[in-house]
């Protein structure tokens, strides 16, 4: 693991190469899983803001959700997290489109329609951030549903925090990605050293 400020970085987030491949994983991420997305508390108030530009994005079951359970819901975990409709596992701001499931959200701001992209937790994805009393975490979430993305990553060469620049950016700020650029050179020089050695 690399410390970046108060931020524990996995290697697996260095040495995993990964883009996003819809094509393959049919956006399953927003509609898989034990709860929804979680939600940061500023966002609560964004999404309640910008809700009546989203809506027509949605679907008339998201919609229903939202309106009745309001901008999120707790998980086990007590984290507050984007509401998934009924029994299902859909994420409330989900929708199909040719098969492929898509985030109204992120479609309204492609569109124009908002300033905000989707959560920072979204954006991050398969990134996910742990949050301790003296560090915060930064791992790979390992998945089958991503084995697509995996692949297109090594067929292209792109490490997974290449790939994911802009969200680590908006989330730690372009400084602490610099340093983690930084310390990704200097861990893959020493790591090629090492195997030069052994051979």
């Amino acid at each position: 693991m690399l410390q970046i400020g108060s931020s524990i970085v996995s290697l697996d987030v260095l040495e995993t190469h990964f883009v996003c491949d819809l094509s393959g994983c049919m956006g399953k991420c927003c509609i898989l899983g034990d709860s929804g997305a979680p939600l940061e508390d500023g966002e609560i108030d964004i999404l309640s803001e910008i809700f009546p530009k989203v809506k027509p994005f949605m679907t008339p079951a998201g919609i229903a959700v939202i309106e009745e359970q309001g901008m999120y819901s707790i998980d086990f975990d007590c984290d507050k997290v984007s509401p998934l409709i009924g029994d299902l596992e859909d994420c409330a701001f989900s929708f199909i489109e040719h098969g492929i499931t898509y985030c109204a959200i992120e479609r309204a701001f492609l569109t124009g329609a908002i300033e905000f992209r989707k959560p920072v937790s979204c954006h991050l994805y398969p990134v996910r951030i742990t949050k301790y009393d003296e560090f915060e975490a930064v791992n790979f979430h390992k998945w089958h549903i991503c084995k697509d993305a995996i692949d297109l990553g090594k067929k292209k060469g792109t490490p997974l925090y290449i790939f994911l620049k802009e969200p680590l950016i908006r989330k730690f700020g372009l400084d602490w990605y610099e340093d983690l650029c930084v310390a990704a050179h200097h861990f893959f020089s020493e790591k090629e050293k090492s195997c030069e050695k052994l051979k």
